[in-house]
């Protein structure tokens, strides 16, 4: 034991020697300070404590809240965890090729990956996992499944599978491939001259990607209008956002800039190639979902007036990260700066260096927004994310939507779907009497929930108690709730049209995986439809603009 803090105290002192080499000399008391009490602590923990302890867990944990005190994206890595970490930059790993998920004491196939082993060893959503290589997965979380369905390619694996249309389970070995999930997973033509490119994430090498569909696109006849959907994009790799713009944008045009505590990060990056069209007009879909170098593609767009955005203003994510290694093949991804579109306004939502008593971060408040302007001389502001040229207001999911989705009936359902249905159509739509059948399906199914009403009415009740007029009251109160119970049986013909686009889609991701689900979303779509008017409409794009 005493060596092994020893060790500590060892490894603590290379990282008090390795931060003033970087130039914290001005602190250099207060952290051989703080990281000697943190040592003693460790160690008196380690000897004292009534119960035995994880040493590695306990760690982890305090490396954990330690750095949610600064921001939730600078965040620690063991080493565990970098295979996971990879697959976010590359979209790449090696494994089976399958999305799974939890559901009571299993885990599930939720979607296997089109082209990759799950799916070529026959393997389908609503698959249980009863067992991988001869080991039960019975009370396995997903990360643990995930972990040991991931390893090097070519090597096997064998699943005993449940599949609810089957007597018995079935056996499937299966080699391991390097799976690579494709940050476009659709492009195509959707309207006379006008392309439609999806892009998932800013994984690497994905402006190639995109620079790929849009070539096929003009290959297979004259655009005359291009679409680029970054709604729900996560983000990713800075210098892939760089690259998408310099497809649209002239060369040495300013895209981003960062600025940082360091002088060494503090830097401007710039088109560097030749674009590839710098006059096809342009729409940019984004969504509260669109983050980071999602909103540095939106942002430069829309500062340089290149192109037109709609949607709902963007996440408001305007920092920085970088990865450094640490010892034991560990990582820490930290903010290091902020970045700046070409107008000059950083567009992050929360000041994480000002926290209220409570620790909660509160948004920039419109009044303390400053106000910029694009190259043509439009006003835009920033503290708060992109705000669209084109504002569609996004839709409210019902409470019964909601419902469903946690019990996940729409998943249970198409999965019924698909063993009754050899095939379907790329052009399926769920018809009404498909719905009929849906609606009889449910009836004898679990899904509760409470309307907004009932909610306040719990609370008109609880203070009726309280103030002793409840009992007077009662009569009158149980005929209301009986009323809404039975205005709540409407709910299922009242969102038909919603609930019949979210089961369309899902039915269609069963035969068509990934691209079925992105194409049948689209047959509904309002904000691409209003992208596609204002494409077929040259007045009102330039209008917009200000261009003259």
């Amino acid at each position: 034991m005493k060596k092994r803090f020893k060790l500590i105290i060892l490894a603590f002192a290379l990282v008090v020697t390795s931060v003033v080499s970087v130039g914290f000399t001005d602190n250099y008391f207060e952290i051989a300070k703080n990281l000697d009490i943190f040592t003693n602590l460790y160690k008196e923990l380690n000897t004292f404590y009534v119960d035995e302890t994880d040493p590695g867990k306990l760690m982890k944990e305090g490396i954990d809240k330690m750095l949610k005190s600064l921001d939730p994206y600078t965040t620690y890595i063991p080493e565990s965890d970098i295979e996971d970490f990879r697959f976010m930059t590359t979209g790449q790993y090696g494994g089976i090729g399958a999305i799974i998920t939890k559901r009571k004491d299993y885990v599930y196939v939720s979607e296997p990956y089109e082209g990759f082993p799950a799916q070529k060893a026959g393997l389908m959503a609503g698959d249980k996992i009863l067992e991988i290589n001869g080991k039960t997965a019975k009370d396995k979380t997903t990360e643990e499944v995930s972990k040991v369905l991931k390893g090097q390619p070519n090597t096997s694996v064998t699943l005993l599978i449940e599949r609810k249309n089957l007597e018995k389970p079935f056996e499937v070995t299966f080699d391991r491939e390097k799976v690579s999930v494709k940050s476009v997973p659709y492009s195509a033509y959707i309207e006379d001259g006008i392309g439609y490119v999806k892009l998932r994430s800013f994984t690497r090498n994905c402006s190639k990607d995109i620079k790929k569909a849009i070539e096929e696109l003009k290959a297979e006849g004259e655009l005359k209008g291009l679409i680029l959907d970054l709604r729900s994009n996560p983000g990713g790799l800075l210098n892939e956002s760089v690259d998408i713009v310099n497809l649209f944008v002239e060369k040495g045009e300013e895209i981003v800039s960062t600025k940082g505590k360091i002088k060494s990060w503090e830097k401007s990056y710039v088109a560097n190639n030749k674009p590839l069209d710098t006059d096809v007009p342009l729409v940019v879909l984004i969504n509260s979902s669109s983050a980071s170098a999602s909103e540095i593609v939106s942002g430069a767009i829309q500062d340089l007036d290149r192109g037109v955005v709609i949607g709902q203003r963007s996440y408001g994510k305007g920092l920085v990260q970088q990865t450094r290694k640490l010892s034991y093949n560990s990582q820490l991804k930290l903010t290091v700066a902020k970045y700046y579109i070409p107008s000059g306004r950083c567009i992050q939502a929360l000041d994480y260096s000002s926290r209220n008593e409570d620790g909660s971060v509160g948004k920039v408040p419109d009044s303390l927004m400053t106000a910029f302007q694009t190259k043509n001389g439009r006003e835009v502001f920033d503290g708060g994310g992109i705000n669209p040229d084109i504002i569609i207001e996004s839709g409210k999911v019902s409470n019964i939507i909601i419902s469903l989705f946690r019990e996940r009936l729409f998943f249970d359902y198409a999965t019924d779907f698909r063993f009754k249905h050899d095939s379907i159509t790329e052009k399926f739509t769920f018809s009404d009497d498909d719905y009929l059948h849906f609606v009889n399906y449910l009836s004898d199914k679990e899904y509760t929930y409470k309307t907004k009403t009932e909610e306040a009415l719990e609370k008109v009740k609880k203070k009726a108690i309280d103030e002793g007029y409840f009992e007077a009251l009662s009569d009158e109160y149980d005929k209301l709730l009986f009323q809404l119970e039975a205005n709540k049986g409407d709910d299922l013909f009242t969102n038909k049209q919603d609930l019949k686009e979210i089961l369309t889609g899902e039915i269609a991701s069963r035969y068509f995986y990934q691209e079925g689900r992105i194409k049948s979303a689209l047959n509904f779509d309002s904000e691409l439809k209003k992208a596609i008017e204002v494409l077929q409409n040259e007045e009102e794009y330039n209008s917009i603009l200000g261009n003259e």
